[in-house]
C-alpha cells in the first residue's frame, strides 16, 4: 500500500466551508479511479502546535504504485490540484506531498 500524504498552507482568507468543499471533491475521485482505499482530511489538532503553518492536509492510501500514478494523471485530480494550488500560500511552495510505502 502507499500512503500519499498532502499538507497545505491555505491563505488567510480561505473558509474552512472552501477547504472543506476542496475535500469533498478529493472524495469524489475515490468513484473516477479504482485502486483508492481511505482517505482522511481535516485541520490539526496537534498539541504540539509545530505544523509551521501547514494547518491542513489529507492522506489517500492507495493499493498501489500504478493507482497513485492513474489517481495523478487524472483529470479531476489535476483540476482539484489546481484548486488547491491556487488557494496555498504561494502557491505549490505552500503544499508538501509525501508518499511513503506502508506494509500491510
Amino acid at each position: 500500500m502507499i500512503r500519499h500524504i498532502v499538507l497545505i498552507k491555505f491563505q488567510p482568507d480561505v473558509a474552512e466551508e472552501l477547504i472543506e468543499s476542496l475535500f469533498q471533491e478529493l472524495r469524489s475521485i475515490r468513484n473516477q479511479v479504482s485502486g483508492i482505499g481511505e482517505i482522511v482530511s481535516g485541520h490539526s489538532e496537534s498539541p504540539e502546535q509545530i505544523e509551521r503553518g501547514y494547518m491542513h492536509g489529507f492522506t489517500v492510501d492507495f493499493e498501489s504504485w500504478e493507482a497513485l500514478e492513474a489517481y495523478q494523471t487524472h483529470p479531476d485530480h489535476k483540476a482539484l490540484g489546481a484548486k488547491l494550488v491556487a488557494n496555498a500560500i504561494g502557491g505549490i511552495d505552500g503544499i508538501l506531498v509525501l508518499d511513503i510505502p506502508v506494509s500491510a
